[in-house]
């Protein structure tokens, strides 16, 4: 299939062009702005990736946030392929409560840049049901791994910590709280499947693979870089939830499973291209 990739020279668009090519599809990387370009020359899918993705940065221009990216799904999906690939978040969950997170749970997005996301998502799910596309939301747990160079996730920050590029690993709480991480590559065979499987109608489909928490993501950068992690340890944020898993069933239904998300394996990858930048 020729498949449209937007936000084709970001962290995780460089790895879907790459694995689409590698699984015998021709990516188009899409050049220009989401809200006004059109979609060029026939194409048979498109993974939606471009998009604003700062929770903080969120917060202090929500009105930019919406713009974006659900103006840009909107554009997008006035003249849609057959198929459609949307990269949405985890975050829309918020904090359910239920430390296996399946794509039945509510959503309930904490912050303006998760809620833009579910927007987009049901801007998607409403164009499926008038039969107008096959739409997929992939739901991104933690991304990682891959050369990541946002300093914000928590990977990235404990290479760069450990290298001393960054001062420190700032720790809220005991570093007990377990977040789920996945490797960069791994997200990208993601959207391949995606493309591949879409069904008629709408489907959300969670992406995650290895559980893990601060202290063990800590441990890790200690074991794959021989070095201690510099820590700065903060009081733990009022109510931030304790657990938060992917319940990955419906993608690993589809035939996908998760390659290289091993936990000293995603470390190990960032650690060496922190360990070549530095």
């Amino acid at each position: 299939m020729r498949v449209l990739v937007t936000g084709s020279t970001g962290y995780v668009g460089r790895v879907v062009l790459a694995e689409l090519a590698a699984a015998g599809h021709v990516p188009v990387p899409f050049s220009g702005d989401v809200r006004a370009g059109s979609i060029a020359g026939p194409v048979d899918a498109v993974v939606h990736l471009a998009g604003l993705t700062r929770v903080r940065e969120s917060f202090d221009d929500p009105v930019r946030y919406y713009d974006v990216n659900v103006g840009g799904t909107v554009n997008l999906l006035r003249s849609p392929p057959s198929r459609f690939v949307l990269a949405s978040t985890a975050g829309v969950y918020g904090s359910p409560g239920v430390a296996a997170i399946g794509e039945d749970c509510p959503r309930a997005p904490a912050n303006p840049y998760a809620a833009s996301k579910a927007a987009a998502e049901d801007v998607l799910a409403w164009a499926a049901a008038a039969g107008r596309v096959r739409g997929v939301a992939l739901r991104l747990f933690n991304v990682a791994g891959g050369g990541d160079s946002d300093d914000t996730r928590v990977i990235t920050r404990a290479c760069g910590a450990a290298s001393g590029r960054l001062p420190s690993m700032e720790v809220f709480g005991d570093g007990s709280a377990v977040r789920d991480f996945v490797h960069v590559r791994d997200v990208a065979r993601a959207f391949v499947t995606a493309v591949e499987r879409a069904e008629e109608g709408y489907a959300a489909v969670n992406v995650g693979a290895t559980p893990a928490s601060v202290a063990d993501v800590l441990a890790a950068a200690g074991r794959v870089s021989g070095r201690e992690v510099p820590v700065v340890r903060r009081p733990a944020h009022p109510g931030e939830a304790r657990e938060l898993r992917a319940d990955t069933t419906r993608l690993r239904a589809w035939g996908w499973r998760p390659t290289c998300s091993d936990l000293d394996v995603l470390v190990g990858d960032q650690w060496a291209a922190e360990a070549a930048q530095t």
